[in-house]
């Protein structure tokens, strides 16, 4: 049994099995209708259980159609529903639904519940998000630039705006992937020393840049997320914009990178603050097939945890 909580507590083999089991399973299932089962059917007769305490989009439906195309049924659990944590304690949740489940994805606030709830799961637990981490949608976007562009150790990655839970998961990929990330933003919404410190201990080259056209120069990737979190309190929000504006993703920014570098956001995005409608649906954007590649990044993680 083997739980993916980070990028960083995950073996940069064990990552590499999970990016080339993805493009693997993607393209088997060309052409194929959405709702078609995959051929070897690898979660045939299990259960999965999806707990949301945050709303989603993507990561539920994603891991939904991905059960149901390996072959398993799922269980959608809300927060709410449940009383996580209230209720209930959440070693006693874990233990409870390990009696029912054979793997949990639980999508939360506190990292400190999804590292309880692995700790006391008899089965695999995955992390769907936390306010800290977001792991799962950094796999995809791996596998996305890989798709368009080859290997992406050696490349330069640059974050653009609030240092928060994506852009941890993209530091921790740093370090395993071996790829450099430069942050530019401004300094009350730097990363997190500790993910900074991982992947220098890894060997490659973080660097933190407040000019975000100095910062973008010689990019292959340029990334970039929400301003306002929505585990941030409404009163951040014209705070956070008068912060951020300068560091909003534009033609003119992005044309200070490569000529073939690529734009990423992991959506849900607000067009025209974090990242213009032009750089979204542009040329140098690949935020859809980034979308879609959650999908099979997290059936790959999934057949990982089971063995399978």
């Amino acid at each position: 049994m083997t739980s993916f909580l980070d990028i960083s507590t995950t073996t940069p083999e064990d990552l590499r099995v999970m990016i080339d089991t993805a493009r693997a399973m993607k393209d088997a299932r060309n052409g194929r209708p959405k709702g078609a089962p995959d051929d070897d059917l690898p979660l045939a007769g299990m259960m999965v259980a999806l707990i949301f305490e945050k709303p989603s989009t993507r990561t539920r439906v994603s891991f939904d159609v991905g059960v149901r195309q390996m072959g398993g049924q799922t269980m959608v659990l809300s927060g709410k529903e449940m009383q996580l944590g209230h209720g209930e304690t959440i070693a006693d949740t874990a233990r409870v639904l390990s009696r029912y489940v054979d793997l949990i994805m639980i999508r939360t606030f506190e990292e400190a519940t999804l590292l309880e709830m692995a700790e006391y799961a008899s089965v695999p637990v995955i992390n769907g998000l936390t306010n800290r981490t977001h792991p799962c949608q950094i796999m995809a976007d791996i596998m996305t630039y890989e798709e368009h562009r080859g290997p992406i150790a050696g490349r330069k990655v640059v974050w653009s705006g609030d240092g928060n839970n994506v852009c941890a998961s993209f530091l921790q990929a740093a370090g395993q992937f071996g790829f450099d990330l430069t942050f530019t933003g401004p300094p009350t919404l730097d990363p997190e020393r500790e993910w900074i410190d991982f992947a220098r201990s890894k060997g490659v080259t973080v660097e933190i840049e407040r000019d975000p056209a100095k910062a973008v120069a010689g990019a292959d990737l340029v990334v970039t997320d929400t301003w306002v979190s929505m585990h941030d309190p409404e009163s951040a929000k014209e705070r956070r914009h008068n912060q951020l504006r300068p560091y909003q993703v534009n033609e003119e920014l992005m044309a200070k990178a490569k000529p073939d570098a690529l734009f990423m956001h992991c959506l849900p995005a607000h067009r025209n603050d974090e990242a213009t409608s032009a750089v979204m649906d542009g040329p140098h954007s690949v935020i859809f097939d980034e979308a879609e590649n959650r999908l099979h990044a997290q059936k790959a993680v999934m057949r990982w945890c089971l063995g399978k």
